[in-house]
């Protein structure tokens, strides 16, 4: 379609090495003007080193790229900024405590002023369909709002090459329709994309042309419109990915529930509880489904006890009162918790594989506060075995690991702490096909072993693939519960709304 012009970027042999890695093996790709480029691999293939290449972030250690038929060496993300390249990650870096306009007028040209910069973010979320309010705090904001200020900032610099890394693993599907809408549309404007996602079904939709890496390498190029989701899984880990052995199961007591809990919001931006009623059964995988932003995070911080303003009796964890206990004491009582943000919260970056273990794991610690390290290392290593985590060894820094192994460690740290009650968050987020299939998998083991399992997620797929139960929370409340075997998407997506309606809590 545009075989005149020279392409939009090409990359040449592109190698980048790490003490014990190579992330990038020789690596060439091209994406011409106007085309939506996938690329696609497993966690750790490379592609978030490739990605940050490309913006600056990151030097090659061989190879060249051309942008617009010219070799160019791109020192930093400001040059990359200046040549029309933008680029939004997938761990954002964002300034929790400023403001969307004032996050969004760093990245720009000093010349605007705050003003200017907020009167842009009003036209561009309104031409794209993205809603956002450029006064608000950014730490108020949901994953998924986040994501829209990412986007907006990267589409105020007027990128003629926009990179997304899995722009869609917080948004509900009606989310994802509209992002692709702003895509589709930049795409027709002549913008070229790098798109990574694990969701092939996505790629399929949005992509033209995918370049597929597998350890550092490109093992393949194709057009991704003619493939299945099992040949790209092919190519992609070698193998499909194991199917779910999903078997009905009656499940046992009550072991975790809520009665009427409300609670008042912390700050002005946040959700207010509203008389949310909620069960969870040994033996079983309850989901929560929702929007971001409502009222899931507020949830799930009294929930793990990191909130503990509720009535003692509004939580009831093995038939104890517990509103009112932190974390550690209901931990001690059999509840574990994977968080939504793994680096920060699930992990304290800068620490070890090992040492992160002591964040919810105490079995090394003996008295006096002495730690036993072998020992600690053994767990670690046991986790890093079972759940095919890549990583450089129990010494290796949370920081250092890609977030799909990251999300991994983390889950079976948990996971292997042999709770009766596990709470997650966002279990599959960012992960690859065949990593997500393994979580999902030691999921509804931990369930079938009598585990009470409340996920909250908002990849529809995921849920309906794992639940018994599914319940909706929508503005601070939650819908009443329906079993997942007479739930449709759509109706779900209508429940996201608020729409239950007629449905009263059973």
């Amino acid at each position: 379609m545009h075989s005149q012009e020279p392409a939009r970027l090409s990359l040449n042999q592109i190698t980048k090495r790490y003490p014990g890695v190579v992330a990038n093996r020789s690596v060439s790709l091209t994406v011409r003007p106007g085309e939506a480029h996938a690329v696609l691999g497993e966690n750790g293939a490379g592609k978030s080193t490739l990605m940050k290449i490309i913006y600056g972030a990151v030097k090659p250690d061989e190879g060249e790229i051309h942008y617009n038929g010219q070799a160019v060496n791109i020192r930093n993300p400001q040059q990359a900024r200046a040549l029309g390249i933008s680029m939004v990650f997938q761990h954002f870096s964002l300034f929790d405590t400023l403001s969307v306009a004032e996050n969004v007028w760093l990245g720009l040209d000093k010349s605007f002023k705050l003003a200017e910069v907020t009167a842009r973010i009003q036209s561009k979320a309104a031409e794209y369909g993205l809603d956002i309010d450029p006064s608000r705090p950014v730490h108020t904001l949901s994953v998924g709002e986040m994501q829209r200020v990412e986007i907006i900032r990267a589409l105020l610099t007027e990128p003629q090459l926009l990179i997304l890394d899995e722009p869609t693993s917080v948004l509900t599907p009606q989310a994802v329709d509209k992002l692709f809408v702003v895509l589709k549309k930049l795409v027709s404007q002549g913008c070229s994309l790098l798109y990574i996602s694990h969701k092939l079904h996505e790629i399929r939709e949005l992509c033209t042309a995918c370049t597929v890496l597998r350890s550092g390498e490109v093992t393949g190029v194709c057009d991704p419109r003619e493939e299945s989701n099992a040949s790209l899984s092919r190519l992609m880990i070698g193998a499909e990915p194991p199917a779910l052995l999903y078997q009905d199961r009656t499940p046992g007591p009550v072991l975790f529930e809520t009665q009427n809990l409300s609670l008042p919001k912390e700050d002005q931006f946040g959700v207010d509880l509203d008389k949310v009623n909620l069960q969870v059964r040994a033996g079983e995988v309850v989901g929560i489904a929702g929007v971001s932003g409502n009222g899931q995070r507020e949830l799930l911080f009294t929930l793990s006890g990191e909130d503990t303003r509720a009535d003692a009796q509004a939580i009831h964890l093995l038939g104890q009162a517990v509103g009112k206990w932190g974390p550690a004491e209901r931990r001690e009582a059999g509840l574990h918790f994977v968080p939504e943000e793994r680096l920060g919260r699930g992990a304290v970056p800068s620490l070890s594989l090992a040492h992160n273990m002591l964040l919810t794991r105490s079995e090394a610690m003996g008295s006096g506060g002495w730690i036993h390290t072998s020992m600690l290392q053994q767990q670690a290593q046991k986790i890093i075995d079972r759940f095919k985590v890549k990583a450089n060894g129990t010494q290796a820094a949370a920081q250092s690991l890609s977030g799909g192994n990251l999300q991994k460690f983390i889950v079976g740290r948990e996971i292997d702490a042999n709770p009766k009650v596990l709470l997650v968050s966002q279990p599959t987020w960012g992960v690859d096909v065949g990593a997500a299939a393994q979580i999902r998998g030691e999921l509804l083991a931990l369930r079938d072993k009598g585990c009470a399992v409340l996920v909250v997620s908002e990849e529809l797929d995921e849920l309906f693939e794992i639940c018994d139960r599914l319940y909706v929370m929508a503005n601070g409340k939650l819908s009443p519960s329906i079993d997942r075997k007479a739930a449709t998407v759509a109706q779900i997506g209508e429940w996201m709304s608020g729409l239950w309606g007629d449905h009263d809590q059973a």
